[in-house]
């Protein structure tokens, strides 16, 4: 796969189709699409557990909701920081996925990071592919492949990020924004 056929970065907006209850409606963040498989992080599905209770070093640097993300159904006993640093590849603690969004190391001593970070999320968990496999999903027309914008990873409603992505899409692809969430009723 070239660098140039790599996803890293971009969202996966989940279809209407999609029947898998783990990305129902979901917006999923690619942190890495390569040969090997695709990682990312679903970004709107908040949890009722504080940043504070798992990782309290990062709570005041987490933005609202300040609270822990399900970021997909793999290793949901893991974390993963996602954040925003303006302007360039960011300090020690920060790698760079795309653009202004990279990986924080939560590892690493919170006072790296503080004065430069725009926004920080936490996630428990991923989503993961491996090779080929999101390939096969995207040929079935379960995901829509679209830009990120760093507003993306701390969108203050989270819960509505799903519309809000395909609403700001060109042509056809904003009119499913409107899809009823149980076609049934109409």
């Amino acid at each position: 796969m070239t660098e140039a056929s790599s996803l890293t970065g971009r969202l996966l907006v989940a279809s209407p189709r999609l029947a898998d209850p783990n990305f129902d409606r979901a917006v999923v963040l690619l942190l890495d699409h390569d040969g090997r498989g695709s990682l990312g992080v679903v970004l709107n599905r908040p949890s009722t557990i504080g940043v504070a209770e798992v990782l309290e070093p990062w709570a005041e640097l987490a933005g609202a909701p300040r609270v822990v993300f399900e970021g997909g159904p793999v290793e949901l006993d893991s974390a993963l920081g996602v954040g925003v640093i303006p302007g360039g590849p960011g300090p020690l603690g920060f790698r760079q996925v795309h653009g202004a969004i990279g990986l924080v190391d939560l590892e690493a001593p919170p006072e790296l990071l503080a004065a430069e970070l725009g926004s920080l999320r936490i996630f428990a968990g991923y989503a993961g592919w491996g090779p080929g496999q999101l390939e096969q999903e995207l040929t079935r027309g379960t995901w829509y492949v679209v830009d990120s914008e760093p507003g993306d990873v701390s969108a203050p409603d989270p819960e509505k990020l799903w519309r809000s992505v395909l609403r700001r899409q060109r042509g056809e692809l904003a009119m499913v924004a409107t899809y009823p969430d149980d076609p049934s009723l109409n």
